[in-house]
């Protein structure tokens, strides 16, 4: 007698492991972050409060929390922390949606849109200062340094960035150096300190940050892929934003190096703000599509998840590395 073997269909990826890893330790951070956002001028939380309620995965902080189970420790010192890397992250947001014009985030309307430009910009300021209050109540230098050096490094990138814009002969490397830069800089950050509270040592530090670099960029190059293949409702943004700021990222930049001096011609008036219609969109996104360009990018998204996995094998098998490998590769597979 014999039987056919049919083998299960393999799990999609989620973040139900790193949620429900981080629960009890997020409750306390939102708790930190909502005390921290109150000012005596109304204004200031109304407008905090219109981004963070809104709500986002809150990949960063969740990062600080699960690094610290990863690294076995118990203590609660690494919520004010975790509190303070969603604060420089939720400055950051509120400042480039001014400097883009964006006017949804997330499904809904941006604070620039509500409040204005001159609001957003000084209760962005207002965050990024509280993120340093609770780093210099934590009281170590190390981890002042580490989140302090993030901070710099996310603003040159974001210059960068701003450079780079409408420029079409912007290269593979330009642009992965600005991701490295704009977005994993804060995730490796966020990953590291974990491992300082948890007196881990250089090798567990260095660990985390190579995790959370790897996962930041995997992260950047598939919200960047999905600006070109989903729709407004999945992302919680215009489809075509990116498009229509005459942003360089790499499913434009894999495009254009693969297609014909007519499809170049095109991408060059595009990305010079020459034809940001609706029909230019819809062909820009054909252009994309018939040279792979998506799946290109979610591959390279791919290699940098795997990556960020495999700079977690010093760690001994955990539900805590379980459930950050898992989140690595939903960055990867996610839709929105």
């Amino acid at each position: 007698m014999s039987a056919e073997v049919v083998p299960l269909p393999a799990r999609t990826p989620s973040l139900a492991s790193i949620l429900s890893l981080t629960q009890t330790a997020m409750n306390s951070v939102n708790q930190i972050i909502l005390d921290r956002m109150q000012s005596e001028i109304p204004l200031i939380p109304a407008l905090a409060g219109h981004l963070i309620a809104g709500g986002g995965k809150r990949m960063r902080p969740m990062l600080t929390l699960a690094g610290a189970a990863v690294c076995g420790y118990q203590g609660t010192r690494h919520h004010k922390l975790a509190a303070a890397v969603e604060f420089i992250h939720t400055s950051t947001l509120l400042h480039d949606d001014v400097v883009d014009g964006s006017e949804t985030r997330r499904g809904k309307a941006t604070a620039n849109m509500v409040f204005g430009n001159p609001a957003t910009v000084l209760v962005g300021d207002f965050l990024f200062a509280r993120a340093f209050e609770l780093m210099v109540e934590d009281g170590s230098l190390k981890v002042l340094k580490i989140l302090s050096s993030a901070s710099a490094i996310i603003a040159q990138g974001e210059v960068d960035q701003l450079v780079a814009q409408r420029r079409v002969e912007t290269s593979e490397d330009r642009y992965l150096h600005i991701i490295g830069s704009k977005t994993a800089a804060l995730f490796a950050a966020a990953s590291r300190i974990a491992a300082v509270v948890a007196e881990g040592g250089e090798e567990q530090e260095q660990a985390l940050d190579d995790y959370g670099r790897n996962l930041g960029i995997a992260f950047q190059l598939v919200d960047d892929a999905i600006d070109y293949d989903s729709t407004a409702a999945e992302m919680g943004k215009e489809k075509g934003d990116d498009f229509r700021e005459g942003k360089m990222t790499l499913p434009v930049i894999l495009a254009y190096a693969r297609g014909t001096e007519e499809e170049r011609s095109f991408w060059r008036d595009a990305i010079a703000g020459f034809r940001t219609e609706e029909a230019d969109l819809a062909h820009a996104v054909t252009l994309i599509h018939r040279h792979d360009a998506i799946t290109a990018t979610r591959e390279r998204a791919r290699h940098f998840a795997e990556r960020a996995c495999d700079a977690l094998s010093i760690f001994p098998d955990s539900k805590a590395r379980a459930a950050m490998m898992e989140a690595a590769r939903f960055a990867v597979s996610r839709g929105y």
